[in-house]
Formats: C-alpha cells, structure tokens, sequence
C-alpha cells in the first residue's frame, strides 16, 4: 500500500496566510497526527521557532520582516534571525557598546531573560562582572568584556556628575560628553573619535569633564581632533 504523501506547499499556503501556527494548527492543516512530519515539512520551507511563547510557534522565513535588530513580531510572538532566546540574548550582549543588565535586555527583547543570561555564563557563553550593585552581562573576551564595563560605568558616572552639578545639558550634549568619556577611559593615546567637533562638543565636554575628580578631557595644542588627559 503506496504512503501518505503530505504536501509542504499546504504549509506554506496557510503561513503565508496566517503568519504563524502553532504545532497543532499545522497538523490540523497536514491532516496529521504525527508532530514529526509537520517538522519534515517546515524543513523543507525553512522555517523559524519563536523565541518567546517557549518556542511554540513557527512562521517562515521568507515571512520575517526583521527590523535593525534582527527581531520580528506577530500578533505579540517574537522572532529572531539569530534563533533561540539564548542564541538571541548572547547575540545582543556581544554586539552591546556597553553590556546589558536583565532588565534592560528582557525589555529589549519583550522576554523574560533571568534564567537564559545565567545558563550562558555557566556555559562561558557570556561574562557578568557587577556594576553599581548590578550583575552586567558582558562578551567574555577580556578586552571586550573591559571595554564594554568601561562604556557602562562611563555612561552611568556623566547622568549623575552633570545631575549633581546643576548643570542643565541636552541629551545630544550629554551623549557628546559619554563618547568623550568613553574614549578616554579606554584609549591610552587619548585621542578621540573622528566624530568629535571642537566647535560643537568641546564646550560641552568641557563643562561637564570638569566636576570629575578623575579624568578631564583637555584639547591639545597640537592638534584640533587631539586630546590630553589630566588627573
């Protein structure tokens, strides 16, 4: 007696339509009972899991529509071009100026991330170094890792200095003053990016480097895109 033949193109149409399914709608669709043929015919269309929802639903590829961030929704089901929640959350982190704590990384990816943040650093997937009584998650490279800790306590240090010295600084300003942070903290030359606009940010810079106790961003009389450090 000659098998059942379970066409992929019935799965495809009713995706295409709906976007999403779960595992039984597409066995329904399949006319199946056999959770492993509706995975042979996602194959064959390459598909994707939701990283949220447990992974319980399934869209295609060719249906994704992912934003700067690699990430798409629908109807409140996330998915990523990087996969799973932990091949997601680690993707994040590494790419990350400045790490991730949980709270900001499950924001960003409309998920809980507690426990996946964990099993990566117990797998040396991702390294956690504690900031402000914080656990940030960081690349577990060490110059990465450094790089990404100085970023984040650069970026939270200006918001309180510029805060406790009443100084009112706009939110370009200040991300002017971050970067010059940035920089200095993590470039032993001191010299600072190609972005750096004397005539724009060197007030600024200025202004709010100068109620730190540590470093003070200086311009060199050498050269306009040159900078100095001062204790």
């Amino acid at each position: 007696m000659r098998p059942t033949s379970f066409d992929p193109a019935v799965v495809r149409h009713h995706l295409r339509r709906h976007k999403i399914a779960d595992l039984p709608e597409l066995k329904r669709v399949l006319g199946t009972d056999t959770d492993l043929t509706v995975f042979r015919k996602l194959k064959q269309l390459d598909y994707l899991a939701s990283y949220t929802h447990r992974g319980r639903f399934y869209t295609l590829t060719e249906i994704a529509r992912f934003d700067e961030h690699g990430l798409w929704s629908h109807e409140a089901v996330w998915f990523s071009r990087y996969g799973t929640l932990l091949a997601t959350a680690e993707a994040f982190v590494n790419r990350s100026p400045s790490g991730y704590y949980a709270p900001e990384l499950a924001d960003q990816l409309h998920a809980e991330v507690q426990e996946s943040l964990r099993h990566l650093v117990r797998q040396q997937r991702l390294s956690r170094t504690e900031v402000d009584g914080q656990f940030l998650y960081t690349a577990t490279g060490s110059v990465e890792r450094r790089t990404q800790t100085l970023a984040r306590r650069s970026a939270q240090a200006v918001p309180v200095a510029v805060h406790s010295a009443g100084l009112q600084v706009s939110p370009d300003e200040l991300k002017a003053s971050i970067l010059c942070s940035m920089v200095c903290s993590t470039n032993s030359s001191a010299v600072c990016l190609p972005v750096w606009s004397r005539s724009g940010w060197a007030t600024v810079a200025t202004r709010c480097w100068a109620i730190f106790s540590v470093w003070t961003c200086i311009p060199s009389p050498v050269a306009a895109s040159s900078f100095s450090t001062a204790t």
